[in-house]
């Protein structure tokens, strides 16, 4: 059987897509997908959608974190992704899905709009992409990745200064959450559920910020998060303003 995930490592639901797959222990082949190139990429190799995590099952074709967690439950039951009695499923599938509208765009808007107004943060990117010219890259790419910015994220927000203040100053309720999660057995760790990995992956994109590192550390999601995602890429440089960063702390009380 032939397994193949289009992924970018930047990617927090494509971690989580791997991750899932390596605790099925599926054989797989990874194939990186670039930044901005994703929509033109995804739909020559026959998917519909332009987003990643892509994955190719022999022929058949699933975009989406949580998409992909039900196929592979489907195709190999052990270990589950999901609870097979009734109410910690219920409550693993409640935590998954807020984890994807809820907390996902958060790390993703918030990376986005970065890129979209500082050329350090695209040069970073290219960087540890390996793109040749990266500082070109860079300055040139700066029209593309705003129209990346203008996507609106499942939570009805896009990338602008408003939605950013918005999402700092929501951070410490989102992560009190997901440290409730944790300690009610709800995002399980030994295995991992589907929701734990949705979540998590999340969490773990917000630990790689220069700006919200030592902020998120003060969480016991964030050693969780690592522990469940040692391998990520560096982190993010700083890029927000220390004013907006304030808000967060306020918020947190």
């Amino acid at each position: 059987m032939a397994v193949r995930l289009y992924w970018m490592a930047i990617s927090h639901p494509s971690q989580a897509a791997r991750k899932m797959l390596e605790c099925k222990d599926v054989e797989f082949e990874l194939v990186d997908v670039l930044p901005l190139s994703q929509r033109v990429h995804l739909r020559l190799v026959g998917f519909r959608g332009g987003t990643v995590p892509a994955l190719k099952l022999d022929d058949r074709r699933v975009q989406g974190s949580r998409q992909i967690a039900r196929v592979l439950d489907e195709r190999w039951p052990d270990p589950p992704l999901f609870p097979r009695d009734p109410e910690s499923l219920a409550r693993v599938q409640e935590a998954e899905r807020w984890g994807e509208e809820q907390l996902q765009p958060v790390p993703r808007r918030i990376a986005r709009f970065g890129a979209a107004h500082d050329v350090e943060i695209r040069r970073w990117g290219a960087r540890g992409q390996r793109l040749p010219a990266a500082d070109t890259v860079a300055r040139l790419s700066g029209p593309l990745v705003s129209l990346y910015g203008r996507t609106t994220e499942a939570d009805g927000r896009r990338a602008t200064e408003a939605a950013i203040r918005a999402d700092l100053a929501a951070l410490p309720a989102l992560l009190a959450h997901v440290d409730a999660m944790l300690a009610d057995g709800t995002l399980a760790l030994s295995p991992p559920n589907a929701a734990t990995l949705q979540v998590l992956s999340s969490v773990r994109l917000l630990d790689s910020f220069a700006d919200l590192h030592d902020y998120v550390s003060t969480h016991a999601c964030a050693q969780a998060a690592r522990d469940v995602f040692p391998r990520y890429p560096a982190s993010l440089p700083h890029f927000l303003p220390s004013e907006w960063l304030r808000t967060m702390i306020v918020a947190s009380g």
